[in-house]
């Protein structure tokens, strides 16, 4: 069986709208074709998945005519799976330029990317045995990943901006991730380096690895915005999200997946799993904001606009707008925080929904204040005891830098 050449734009809206009321079609969270790099020593092993683009709840004319080229390859698509992936074959080519015939001369540049990348695999198929090395993998359900592919789908969906951060379901993809060593953008497996150690140092083939790790760095997968400056690859992590004017500073800063910024941001300290950091705020150097392991009681910080981490700070719980924490204190959810009469007022003013009892000493919690919008966090340095007051210092980026 083969798809016949569409001839007409209204033609290929009749072929998907078709396509989609078959009984049981269902259309994907996500779809896209990768290129998988396989163990040196065990080909099964699926070290990273490449994709030149992914979908995600988008573009479901194209996905139609993956799922189509597929059937009419021979291959069974289940709907009722949360996800699956298929080896590419040329017929599967063949079957999907024939659906796409109508857009394939005008589809360079920004226009129509899926079909580019068939009309590339084309290509390739021309060259080389496409072997099993690219695969098409589909998403029907947000689900707990079940391979390294869909891990990757879903890395690159939050590292695109394409789901918001916190919204993807990766559980378990840390089981499913396997630890290789990394030579640019070519990862090996650590058996097989021992295995070949001597042959390969003596022949002066040994790679110049330069990191160890389950995840590859943002910057081997991704293509920033123009004015988003990333000073050291290793500093960030793939499925991190950048917003664009975001600067990461080398030294102390680390941007760990499934957490970034969501406007321009400054970053010369840590920004743990699942924390976010809002528009105009400076993560100082060396300051850490506390991911969901790392004692926030799974509870994930979110950072507001316009927000003051000092150097070597932590921050462990949520805060609002226009906040400070001085250099070098913890602020934790358990951190006991004195606030005078007059100071407690001054907060309650940005924070008209605060419904807090005001009382000549007023000590709380750090979690009481968590959210909470103009708080500036500071340390008694004659008593040692942390103190908040309202804030009164406005925190403004370089915009010449941003």
């Amino acid at each position: 069986m083969a798809i016949e050449k569409i001839g007409s734009k209204e033609a290929f809206k009749s072929f998907v709208e078709k396509c989609e009321a078959r009984e049981g079609y269902r259309r994907p969270v996500a779809f896209g074709i990768c290129r998988v790099d396989r163990g040196q020593k065990n080909r099964d092993k699926i070290l990273q998945a490449v994709y030149p683009l992914i979908n995600w709840n988008e573009n479901y004319g194209s996905a139609a005519v993956f799922i189509a080229a597929l059937q009419e390859s021979g291959e069974s698509v289940d709907f009722s799976a949360s996800e699956q992936i298929f080896d590419v074959t040329e017929t599967f080519i063949i079957n999907a330029a024939a659906a796409f015939s109508p857009y394939l001369e005008e589809a360079k540049g920004e226009a129509h990317k899926n079909v580019q990348v068939i009309k590339e695999l084309a290509k390739i198929a021309e060259c080389e045995d496409l072997d099993d090395n690219f695969r098409i993998v589909i998403l029907f359900e947000d689900d707990a990943p079940q391979s390294v592919e869909s891990v990757y789908i879903k890395l690159y969906a939050l590292s695109l901006g394409k789901a918001e951060l916190r919204s993807v379901n990766l559980n378990g993809a840390f089981g499913i991730l396997h630890n290789v060593a990394w030579f640019g953008n070519e990862p090996f497996e650590l058996d097989w380096l021992r295995e070949n150690e001597i042959e390969l140092k003596l022949n002066g083939a040994y790679p110049e690895i330069e990191s160890v790790d389950k995840f590859p760095r943002y910057l081997q997968h991704i293509i920033p915005a123009d004015n988003t400056r990333i000073l050291d690859s290793a500093k960030v992590r793939m499925g991190a999200q950048l917003h664009p004017g975001t600067t990461v500073m080398p030294g102390a800063s680390y941007i760990n997946f499934n957490a970034g910024t969501t406007g321009a941001v400054m970053v010369e300290g840590r920004i743990s799993s699942s924390a976010i950091v809002g528009a105009g705020s400076d993560v100082g150097g060396g300051a850490s904001i506390l991911g969901v392991l790392s004692g926030t009681n799974g509870n994930p910080v979110t950072i507001g606009e316009n927000v003051l981490l000092g150097a070597n700070s932590v921050t462990g719980i949520p805060l609002g707008d226009g906040c400070i924490v001085d250099a070098g204190i913890a602020i934790l959810e358990g951190t006991k925080v004195a606030v005078s009469r007059a100071e407690l007022e001054k907060i309650k003013e940005v924070n008209p929904l605060w419904d807090v009892k005001v009382e000549d000493e007023n000590i709380f919690k750090g979690l009481d204040l968590a959210g909470k919008n103009g708080i500036h966090f500071r340390q008694n340095s004659m008593t040692g005891q942390i103190v908040a007051m309202r804030s009164r210092r406005e925190v403004k980026l370089n915009v010449e830098l941003h």
